[in-house]
């Protein structure tokens, strides 16, 4: 057994605490990583908020990066001492995975979500007792993780190993929405609804492929300051004014090409659509509680011939795009470390209410400072 410390949600709106675990040793594609830094997410707070059926008491942590200190028997592509970002966790045997879409893979919510390794059971333990673990295959708030060969990335050790988590989840899934999915002509236009670090991500990925406008809507000015640094042409508090006028009015009444919701709330959801001119397209990222009701004017839709597109992780393989990420950060085009702000582990919390006040917008814990 692997002894480690982690971060655990025991209760529904309880904190994370940190307590002594025990984790098996890795079998057949696993890998053991000691964990160097990990990412906050808003995909976190599903634990302690049971957005959705979580089983407690569990590990949370889902954006992890650190260094493979064991690997089970048929591991092939990551050796020990390889520097890795864990991502998302996928069967690799279904018709989405077989078809290189692993952020669609049937089994995606099961071996995400519901606390189980990919054979089904489980490798963690406290007190004695099972412990739900292998959030997102890696239940990175830990010192130690065990991950799988399919969602761990290698990358480079010319890059600070602990800035890299967040490019596993957040960070790849704005960038992807506009990278991956809308694809936006140079020139054209793209209104991003939501300045968290999804949100920027996006911004960034639509500056560095040169859109003629990016607009972004937020209701904190500090991230509204920070859009402006990261490349959007115009800013715009949705507490203060109504997002679709003025984008409307900045666009001379015709609407932008493309628009990006990452909030989560469905009257944000709703303006995003209404922002698009003809044949726009809108990437929904942000996911709204399960009972949320939507208003959307399908005549609106239908008449401007405008498309609502679902976005997970940024339909990334990441494999591929994670490394093709940091290949941009290094060239000057993807300062994502601009939106990383650094925490002790036992500081999970404080970290956790500066992200969700927006003081932080992508909080990183330094999983060695335990």
């Amino acid at each position: 057994m692997v002894l480690a410390k982690a971060a655990i949600v025991f209760e529904k709106n309880g904190n994370f605490s940190i307590a002594p675990i025990e984790i098996e040793p890795p079998t057949d594609n696993e890998i053991l990583v000691r964990n160097v830094g990990c990412g906050i997410c808003a995909g976190d707070l599903i634990i302690p908020e049971q957005i959705y059926p979580i089983p407690l008491p569990m590990v949370g942590g889902h954006e992890g990066s650190g260094i493979v200190e064991k690997i089970g028997r048929n591991v092939s592509n990551i050796a020990v001492g390889d520097h890795i970002v864990m991502s998302f966790g996928s069967c690799g045997k279904c018709d989405s995975c077989n078809q290189g879409q692993p952020t669609y893979c049937s089994n995606y919510f099961d071996l995400n979500f519901m606390g189980k390794r990919t054979a089904g059971n489980n490798a963690y333990s406290f007190d004695g007792k099972n412990l739900n673990g292998h959030y997102f295959q890696q239940s990175s708030f830990a010192t130690y993780s065990l991950a799988h060969e399919r969602n761990a990335v290698k990358v480079s050790k010319d890059v600070p190993l602990e800035i890299l988590g967040p490019l596993g989840c957040g960070v790849q899934t704005g960038a992807g929405g506009v990278l991956n999915v809308l694809r936006p002509e140079s020139g054209s236009s793209i209104a991003v609804f939501g300045a968290g670090s999804v949100g920027l991500s996006a911004v960034m990925a639509a500056n560095s492929i040169n859109c003629s406008e990016i607009i972004v809507v937020d209701i904190v000015p500090e991230r509204l300051n920070l859009a402006k640094e990261l490349g959007a042409t115009k800013t715009i508090n949705g507490k203060e004014l109504d997002a679709v006028d003025e984008i409307k009015k900045y666009t001379s009444e015709m609407g932008v090409d493309y628009t990006i919701e990452s909030t989560g709330n469905p009257k944000v959801l709703s303006q995003a659509i209404k922002s698009l001119g003809k044949k726009g397209v809108c990437g929904i990222i942000g996911a709204p509680p399960l009972d949320a009701e939507v208003g959307i004017d399908v005549n609106d839709v239908l008449n401007n011939g405008k498309t609502i597109v679902g976005i997970v992780e940024g339909h990334s393989v990441p494999q591929v795009f994670v490394p093709a990420l940091i290949d941009m950060y290094l060239n000057g085009k993807f300062p994502f470390d601009k939106l990383i702000s650094y925490y002790d582990f036992k500081e999970i919390n404080k970290a956790i209410e500066d992200m969700k006040s927006g003081k932080a917008i992508k909080p990183i814990i330094k999983i060695a400072s335990v």
